[in-house]
């Protein structure tokens, strides 16, 4: 069986016209660092090597604190 599934887009357009990409655990935009919710990419072309350098600090572990924080809030939302 084949249905259609919408996809919310991980990038988006910065204020500033640059292309940001965004981390997402769930439904969950996970902070990448104090304050930083996005990745930005000077161009489209570098848009390989962003994403290599965020798939590397997912395998080193370094979002693994960003992702139990969004766990934690996904979880307490069905408690209630």
């Amino acid at each position: 069986i084949e249905t259609s599934k919408r996809v919310k887009a991980w990038w988006f357009v910065a204020e500033n016209g640059k292309l940001a990409v965004s981390v997402r655990y769930g439904t969950q935009v996970l902070e990448l660092a104090k304050g930083k919710w996005a990745v930005e990419v000077p161009a489209e072309k570098d848009l390989p090597s962003v994403l290599e350098v965020l798939k590397t600090a997912v395998l080193e572990g370094e979002l693994d604190a960003a992702m139990d924080g969004a766990s934690k809030k996904l979880r307490a939302g069905f408690e209630k």
